[in-house]
């Protein structure tokens, strides 16, 4: 299992590597879209087994689609006002754009809904776990994975800072599998995930740390503040890691899916980037550290 984890991961990290650093903001949304629509599958499926079916196809378009408006707003209208030309990004006119459009999403996810519910042919009795699978799908999967386009279209650094997300969920998950296999003892969650152990997740912490101060030497923003982010990244992160295990549980099933050797699913392996995404970029835009 552990060579098979590696080499799925040796092959799949050079790919996104490549895709966030040499591609546009528009290929990153495909390729957000894309693994978000898989995770919404295996979520659904988590679902399925205890018998709580989704509004799949409309959960699917509101998220797809709250993902191409958050392209839309970060590469067309943060143009119009003159964001890129400017020495210091002015973050209150960026978050109040940000703020005002998945709000068009949500209504219309929240419209589709009723109409589904009024006039499915499914029977009452599915009205309210289907509400409630779509929704906790759009609000838990879709919708802070999405703030993946956004913070990859930054001004100054945008593709490194997804970068940085990525590479303190990997250094974290990695860090704590092998800690935890070491010697791992204390158990940090066992009504939860048993095999989670407290020394994993100081290890964990450490290699969110570590991955922070590598990233000084890339990114020019004062070392506390990357410390700073590494650390909450990491406890989001974390957090959603243990929420994904708690809906496998729920469902009474190993892995969300199969589609990754070693890894089990998608959801799987996107569970502490769900968090730990919109933690980085809120940081950036309510902290509003100094870049240079």
């Amino acid at each position: 299992m552990t060579w098979t984890r590696i080499a799925t991961a040796a092959i799949l990290i050079p790919v996104v590597v490549a895709l966030v650093l040499f591609t546009p903001t528009s290929v990153v949304a495909i390729a957000t879209a894309i693994v978000t629509i898989l995770a919404l599958r295996e979520y659904f499926a988590l679902g399925d087994a205890i018998g709580h079916r989704a509004y799949r196809l409309w959960t699917i378009f509101c998220a797809v689609s709250v993902i191409a408006l958050q392209w839309l707003v970060a590469e067309r209208e943060l143009k119009l006002l003159g964001v890129y030309r400017s020495e210091r990004i002015d973050w209150y006119t960026y978050l109040s754009i940000l703020r005002a459009s998945p709000l068009l999403i949500f209504f219309g996810f929240v419209l589709g809904l009723a109409c589904l519910t009024l006039w499915t042919r499914r029977p009452l009795v599915e009205s309210l776990p289907a509400a409630g699978i779509s929704s906790s799908g759009f609000l838990l999967v879709a919708f802070p994975l999405s703030f993946a386009v956004p913070l990859h279209a930054l001004p100054f650094s945008g593709p490194l800072w997804l970068l940085f997300a990525l590479t303190l969920t990997w250094a974290a998950d990695t860090f704590a599998y092998f800690a935890g296999r070491a010697f791992g003892k204390h158990p940090l969650a066992p009504h939860i995930s048993p095999k989670k152990t407290w020394e994993g997740s100081v290890a964990s912490m450490i290699g969110s740390l570590l991955v922070a101060y590598a990233f000084s030497f890339l990114i020019k923003i004062p070392l506390p503040h990357l410390f700073a982010m590494a650390a909450l990244g990491n406890i989001a992160g974390q957090m959603g890691d243990l929420l994904e295990s708690a809906y496998k549980r729920s469902a009474g099933v190993k892995d969300s899916g199969g589609l990754l050797p070693g890894h089990g699913g998608v959801l799987d392996r996107i569970d502490a980037l769900i968090l730990c995404i919109p933690v980085i970029w809120y940081y950036l835009i309510l902290v509003n550290p100094p870049l240079s």
